[in-house]
């Protein structure tokens, strides 16, 4: 009989997994409550088309799709089968597919809902999302997306409490981080300056890799992407800008001075840097020229969250965008979010070994099973112990001790607590502590008190 398997790309999560994932989900939740935002979950299949089309051709290509119900073949002729074009073939039998990101459900569940939800909204979604795209180390067909996002404001005081929920829940997990700051208008100013505005795109993503394969062949790349010399020339200053978050401010404000996109972008970075002034962050604000992230999506300030100690992509990312609903019909809206990248904080939490003991809840205490009277002497003592919020088990068969105490050992099950005819009839019990072998003859309140 073959083995079964799963799909490749896709992941088990075993109880101890589980329980780090949730200490990870459960943190990010409490920080978004903190601020005020509110949970919500859209389902795993949305229509085609609300899919298609949004993430370009390369994204329409990874979306699943879902065969329609029943005969999916029916309405469809021999020809058109025969003829074999899949992109037209698929549109006929799928009405449906899985979504590819957190992003276009949301906008399409603000278009949808607009009557009833109140503006701003400050929502935040933690669900899987699926992509058909090739597995490899890291990359994988179903992941978890952590998004929250502000939608119906325009002030950049959500831009600040982004950067405090990124430094709160860091914070918290105790990873060391840094966050980096830029904004895309001052990228676009950049590119009108040095004359250059329609070959944003490529002097974004080449000034990008600068800390991967340093200032000359960056100019190469430039060159190689058409750039003109006096172009290169004056980009850079801007490349190697140095010093503080103020001093870069400055000096940014005399090279855009004649742009008026440049000058705004400028103008939004020093908001948000005088305002994070007044409550200091834990980690590092960094303003990084060469962070460009996705460009043809974002229109404000954008960020990424590095960790420090540890060597892995980007743990968090975002921006400000100014058309969330646009492709729906609703133009106008304007937010900015942020999504946490679960899968690689749960790589870093691992390798800097971080997680709380108490994170990994598993059961604290377990009842030997004698036999049936001990078992109803011990079934009243059982809910007494659990309603303290103690984790207990009591093993479900009265068999040799030596196989419920190696039960307890492979559990890591702290206590185990021995109830025979002697000790019930002292209506006590003898409690193990099965780190230092110690034991103790306690009443029940007293056995409470020791674990608790």
């Amino acid at each position: 009989m073959q083995k079964p398997s799963i799909p490749k790309g896709t992941r088990d999560f075993s109880p101890v997994e589980m329980a780090k994932r949730n200490y990870i989900f459960n943190t990010i939740k409490e920080v978004y409550h903190l601020y005020g935002y509110q949970q919500i979950e859209t389902p795993a299949m949305e229509n085609l088309s609300t899919l298609m089309g949004k993430y370009g051709e390369e994204g329409d290509k990874l979306l699943f799709k879902i065969l329609n119900s029943g005969d999916f073949l029916s309405g469809v002729s021999d020809e058109e089968v025969l003829e074999r074009n899949t992109p037209r073939l698929a549109t006929r039998i799928c009405e449906k597919g899985l979504r590819y990101d957190l992003t276009v459900p949301f906008a399409r569940y603000v278009v949808q809902h607009r009557n009833e939800i109140n503006f701003p909204f400050k929502r935040y979604q933690i669900q899987p999302v699926w992509r058909a795209d090739r597995p490899q180390k890291g990359r994988y067909r179903e992941f978890y997306q952590c998004d929250g996002d502000v939608v119906g404001s325009d002030s950049l005081l959500n831009e600040v409490e982004l950067i405090q929920i990124m430094d709160e829940v860091f914070h918290r997990f105790g990873i060391r981080v840094a966050i980096k700051m830029n904004n895309r208008k001052i990228l676009t100013g950049i590119a009108e300056i040095i004359g250059e505005a329609e070959k944003i795109v490529d002097i974004t993503v080449v000034i990008d890799k600068l800390d991967k394969i340093g200032l000359d062949k960056v100019n190469e790349e430039l060159r190689s992407k058409g750039l003109s010399e006096k172009a290169i020339e004056q980009l850079q200053p801007t490349i190697l800008l140095t010093g503080t978050n103020s001093e870069k401010v400055a000096s940014l404000k005399n090279i855009l001075s004649a742009s008026e996109t440049g000058v705004k972008g400028v103008e939004e970075l020093q908001f948000i840097l005088e305002k994070i002034e007044k409550t200091p962050l834990d980690a590092t604000l960094e303003l990084d020229l060469t962070l460009a992230r996705g460009l043809n999506y974002y229109t404000g300030a954008i960020f990424e969250v590095k960790a420090l100690d540890v060597q892995i992509g980007s743990i968090t990312g975002g921006g400000r965008y100014d058309n969330l609903t646009g492709v729906f019909g609703m133009p106008g809206v304007s937010g900015v979010g942020i999504s946490f990248g679960a899968d690689r904080i749960f790589d870093v939490l691992n390798q800097l070994e971080l997680y709380p003991e108490n994170a990994l809840k598993t059961t604290q205490l377990l009842f030997v099973n004698f036999g049936e009277k001990e078992q109803e002497w011990l079934l009243p003592v059982l809910k007494q112990v659990r309603m303290t919020g103690i984790r207990t088990e009591l093993y479900p068969e009265a068999v040799k001790m030596k196989k419920q105490m190696s039960y307890a050992d492979a559990k890591q099950i702290p206590f185990v607590a021995i109830a025979g005819e002697d000790e019930i009839a002292e209506n006590k019990v003898n409690l193990k502590n099965m780190l230092t072998g110690e034991q103790s003859l306690v009443g029940v309140e007293e056995l409470i008190q020791s674990i608790r």
